[in-house]
């Protein structure tokens, strides 16, 4: 997202090295974080003023979080889950490829940590676009799928994945419609098998994980 990012943060797991570094100059980001960074990489990076450039630490992560309400605080633990392909399980004819299955993880890690009602998008290991924080699941699908096509991106063999169930099969619909291929859904609602067989239907794969994320 060009627009978005232009002042933004930019967080890497790994050395960021020189070349990384130039094609980052081409954009405005305003506050770097890595591990660590080659010479070149700060050479290049300390040319835009004002810019700040922190190095991450290894940290314990915490078990819990709170929220706060208007009288008071909810404690709950945080969702340190995250399926590997070993948990998607196959409901539909159309099983995932190998490639799918790495899709599916990936953008399965981005809707965990993205505000509910959330929809994402990805293929070949990059992400196409997501639909976030929508009181609607067809609504941040439809977000997710405008997004992609106004960056340029072909959905056609891309993966989706949603942080919680369908209620109804439209999501499906739409998803392959826009030239989706894999969906991987928690499930659990009493209507999964309508989604199931609209997926069957529209030759769409799908993949249950029995883990709901739904961030809020």
């Amino acid at each position: 997202d060009p627009v978005s990012a232009f002042g933004g943060v930019l967080i890497c797991n790994r050395e960021l090295d020189g070349e990384t570094a130039k094609e980052i100059n081409k954009l405005f980001f305003e506050v770097l974080i890595a591990p660590s960074y080659s010479k070149e990489a700060i050479s290049t990076l300390t040319e835009k003023k004002n810019r700040i450039i922190l190095q991450r630490q290894d940290v314990n992560l915490p078990k819990k979080q709170f929220k706060t309400l208007l009288n008071g605080v909810v404690e709950q633990e945080k969702d340190h889950t995250i399926e590997g392909p070993e948990l998607m399980i196959p409901v539909t004819a159309r099983k995932p490829s190998p490639q799918e299955l790495k899709d599916l993880h990936f953008a399965n890690k981005i809707v965990k940590h993205t505000k509910s009602n959330t929809i994402v998008l990805a293929k070949n290991g990059q992400l196409l676009a997501s639909g976030v924080g929508q009181t609607s699941r067809v609504d941040a699908l439809t977000q997710a799928i405008a997004k992609a096509k106004s960056f340029g991106f072909e959905l056609g063999g891309a993966v989706m994945a949603s942080d919680a169930f369908f209620p109804f099969p439209d999501c499906v619909e739409i998803a392959a419609d826009a030239g989706i291929e894999m969906i991987l859904q928690p499930g659990g609602s009493i209507k999964d098998q309508l989604s199931i067989d609209m997926a069957n239907q529209k030759s769409v794969g799908m993949v249950i994980t029995g883990v709901r994320h739904f961030k809020h």
